[in-house]
Formats: C-alpha cells, sequence, structure tokens
C-alpha cells in the first residue's frame, strides 16, 4: 500500500485509485497474436495461461495503454483470466515450477520395455534392436522398484506404458507384470491406468482384451500412408508388407480402447496427409473403434544414419506446417518442464532392467543411470550406478540453463526442449519458432469461434 493510501485509511476516506501499472499489471511476455483473415479482430495466444481468444480493436487499443488505466478498469479482470497480462514475474514462475518438477510426486510413471526386440524393420527407427525378453528375475525387481516409488512419493497415481522394440512380442509378461502392478497400486491407495504404444501387427482380438482388462486406455499405433507408402518405410524385419495387416486389425477387432494413429510424416508421405486422415476418419465409423489420426514430422537420428536408411526429412516450412497441425491440438498451459525425464518419479525401463530418463535412450545402456534392482529413490544419487546419467537430465528443466531459451517467447511451450537432444545431439527449437501466427491461426480455428471472443480457449 503507498503513502497516500495509508493516509487515506488512517481518515476513513477512501484510498485514492491507482493505474493498473501501479498495481503491478503488465502486459505478458508471453503473448503471440495474429490478424484473422477477413474481420477487424486479433488473435491472442496466450502460452503461459494456455488460451486463446480473440479480441476487437477497441480491446487492443486498451491492452496497449495497459499501464494507463485505473486498476479497476473492468477488463482488467478479464485480460487477467485470459493471461495475457499479468502481476507477477511469469517466467520466474516457470523456473519454479521446472525446479518442483524434480521432486513433485503426483503420480509415479513407468515405461516398460518386455523387450527390445522387434518385428518391423523401419529405417527410420531411432533405436538397435535385438535383445531378448525381460526375465522373471528382472520382472521382479520392477515391481520392487514400483513398490519403492509408491512408497517413498506417496503418489496417488501409477501410470504404466507398455513399449519396446514392439512390446506384444511379450503379452505374457504385460499380463503378469500388470496383474502386480494393479494390486500394488490398490496397495498404496493410487489409481492406475496404462498405454501402449505397438506397431498392431500383432493384434488379435485376445490380446485387445487383456490389454482392456489390465487397465490399458490407449495404444498408438503408426501408419505411414496407404498401401505401398506404409510399406516402404514400414516393413517387417526380413522384409513383407504390413499394411493390410494392420488395417485389418483395426477395422476387425474391437478395441476397447482409444487408438491414437500416428502419421510419421517425411517428404516420400508428406501427400498422403488429408488423404490418410480421411481414410483413419472412415475406418473408425466403419469399425466402431474410436480412431484418432495425428501427423508427426519425422526426426532426424544417428541410429537411422548409422544404418544408412534414414528416409527424407522434412523441409523446414513443411515440418513447421506438420508440427503446427501436431502441437495446436494438444495445446495446454505452460509448464517448467518438458516431459518426465525432468521428474524423480518418472523412468525408462528395459528388458535387461536398466533405468533412463528418456524413452528414446532404453537401447543405450551406457546412458542409463541405474537398475531397477538397485536404484531406491529415497536415495537416488548414492543408489544410482551412474549418478550424472540422472541429474543432467534432471538440469536440463527450468531454469533453462541456456539464455537465448530463457528470453524466448516459446519458453511456456518447448521448456527448452527435448532434453535428450539437447544433452547428446544439439538443441532443437519447435519447429514453428518463426510463424508465430500460423500457430496462433491453427489455435483459434480450433478453440476461439465464438463472435464475442467470450470462449477461454483453455486446451
Amino acid at each position: 500500500m503507498n503513502l497516500d493510501a495509508e493516509k487515506a485509511e488512517e481518515k476513513g476516506q477512501a484510498a485514492p485509485s491507482r493505474t493498473a501499472g501501479e498495481a503491478g499489471w503488465h502486459v505478458s511476455r508471453y503473448n503471440i497474436s495474429a490478424p484473422i483473415p477477413d474481420t477487424n479482430m486479433t488473435a491472442i495466444a496466450n502460452l503461459f495461461k494456455g488460451n486463446c481468444a480473440k479480441y476487437t480493436p477497441i480491446e487492443l487499443y486498451l491492452l496497449s495503454v495497459l499501464e494507463e488505466l485505473d486498476e479497476n478498469h473492468p477488463i482488467i479482470e478479464r485480460f487477467a483470466k485470459r493471461g495475457i497480462i499479468a502481476n507477477f514475474d511469469e517466467r520466474a514462475a516457470l523456473e519454479c515450477m521446472g525446479r518442483g518438477a524434480c521432486g513433485n510426486a503426483p503420480m509415479v510413471g513407468l515405461t516398460i520395455c518386455p523387450t527390445m526386440g522387434c518385428n518391423f524393420d523401419c529405417p527410420y527407427c531411432f533405436q538397435d534392436h535385438g535383445r531378448g525378453h525381460m526375465t522373471k528375475e528382472v520382472q521382479d525387481d520392477v515391481i520392487a522398484l514400483a513398490e519403492r516409488m509408491l512408497s517413498t512419493s506417496s503418489a496417488k497415481a501409477l501410470h504404466v506404458n507398455w513399449f519396446g522394440g514392439e512390446p506384444l512380442l511379450a503379452p505374457d509378461i504385460i499380463e503378469s507384470l500388470s496383474k502386480q502392478l494393479i494390486a500394488l497400486a490398490e496397495k498404496h491407495g493410487a489409481s492406475y491406468r496404462a498405454a501402449i504404444i505397438t506397431n498392431g501387427y500383432l493384434l488379435t482380438q485376445d490380446i485387445a482384451d487383456m490389454l482392456h482388462r489390465y487397465k490399458v486406455e490407449s495404444a498408438q499405433i503408426t501408419i505411414d500412408g496407404l498401401g505401398h507408402t506404409h510399406n516402404a518405410t514400414r516393413y517387417l524385419r526380413g522384409g513383407g508388407p504390413t499394411f493390410d495387416r494392420i488395417i485389418a486389425n483395426l477395422r476387425e477387432l474391437h478395441l476397447p480402447f482409444q487408438v491414437h494413429i500416428r502419421h510419421n510424416v517425411h517428404e516420400g508421405n508428406r501427400d498422403e496427409v488429408n488423404e490418410l486422415e480421411a481414410f483413419i476418419n472412415q475406418l473408425a465409423s466403419e469399425s466402431g473403434n474410436k480412431l484418432h489420426y495425428y501427423p508427426a514430422p519425422v526426426s532426424d537420428s544417428s541410429t537411422a544414419e548409422e544404418r544408412g536408411r534414414q528416409v527424407g526429412l522434412l523441409c523446414s516450412s513443411s515440418e513447421s506446417e506438420v508440427s503446427i497441425r501436431q502441437e495446436s491440438e494438444r495445446f495446454s498451459q505452460g509448464r517448467g518442464h518438458y516431459c518426465g525425464a525432468h521428474t524423480l518419479w518418472s523412468t525408462g525401463i528395459d528388458d535387461a532392467g536398466n533405468l533412463h530418463k528418456c524413452w528414446e535412450a532404453v537401447d543405450k545402456p551406457d546412458i542409463s543411470f541405474g537398475t531397477a534392482h538397485d536404484w531406491d529413490p529415497a536415495d537416488p544419487i548414492k543408489s544410482a550406478s551412474n549418478a550424472d546419467n540422472l541429474t543432467k537430465f534432471l538440469n536440463t528443466a527450468c531454469p533453462v540453463p541456456d539464455e537465448e531459451c530463457r528470453e524466448c517467447v516459446w519458453l511456456p511451450t518447448c521448456v527448452g526442449g527435448c532434453p535428450y537432444r539437447r544433452l547428446f545431439e544439439e538443441r532443437k527449437c519447435i519447429p514453428f519458432k518463426n510463424d508465430p501466427e500460423g500457430y496462433v491461426l491453427a489455435l483459434q480455428a480450433r478453440i476461439g469461434k465464438d463472435e464475442e471472443g467470450q470462449n477461454e480457449g483453455d486446451a
């Protein structure tokens, strides 16, 4: 309270009004905007709040003179609710959230690889395959690790992602571990849910029913195009097409969970984005299965380069277009960490029981930080076999160790980018970094459609 306000309060008088600037309000540093074609309105997305709405010329004028307005002006509350103005340091808040992510334990997340083997031989895959299946001893270690993580964290949720390799090469391991993990969650009063990343080739009705029985709520299956286009990059180990069998599984089986159809877009299949989406939508209608299409640009991979069979990567403008479509669908409020690699309570486990902070590294034992047998989150550094492989991932969360990232308007969205790439390859900025208007208009098309800009646009 300023001196004039204190004197007025002592005399029982109403405090003199202040300007919004004097009250601490300022325009958010994380606004991006774009004029909406064929209108006089502008869409503004706030990346910290996770909000997108449209604004009239009058509202834009009021925003431009914000700090001169009376602090009680009615537009202040409206702007503040949408996050386009703030009365705190948003970057400091992101950095606080990043520090908190390491120890915060709302859930325990396990990405479990029953096998690192795969029946496919996709040229762009970032993994080397070839190891066996998880032994009974390693499975026991996984359960013991989950017990330690739930006990130490007091988390009230256990989330499991079945990964590989191809996890459906070992459905018996998925079933055995699922029974034990669900019982463990119940013992600790925690909820349980699971997902699976599979190529879809080995799906049967019995397997789909088993997955549903053990609380698998979603699956990700990749389809790279129609017919020959798909078969050109997603073929069996040793050769052989896969498209017809995967589509038959999606059409003929009753899949009691959501299936996210990922389209890995590269130069060889970029022209089939719309056609494949229409095909998947038709397939969903015919089958009654819950199929959701989304495109994602293929990233470069050192492993693929070593094979000498990397697919043609998208040019920057095409990658930006595909990424805008992908990211606008999962627009959310800013966060202080990029992924589970930034929290102590999330880990990947390979078939040998090695622990990894990133699932893109589960085939690389040399950057494992410990084992399911030995690692204890109650003493995470001492019990790690390679503590540096743990701490360097955790330390890439906000505050990002990169001044350019810290000053960037996209910080709430990318949070410094993939920590694995930052540490072992090179920092990768979001593909649409230089196309903020394209991103905002994609958000506005999905979220901000009402004429008065009343919808809050939270995704």
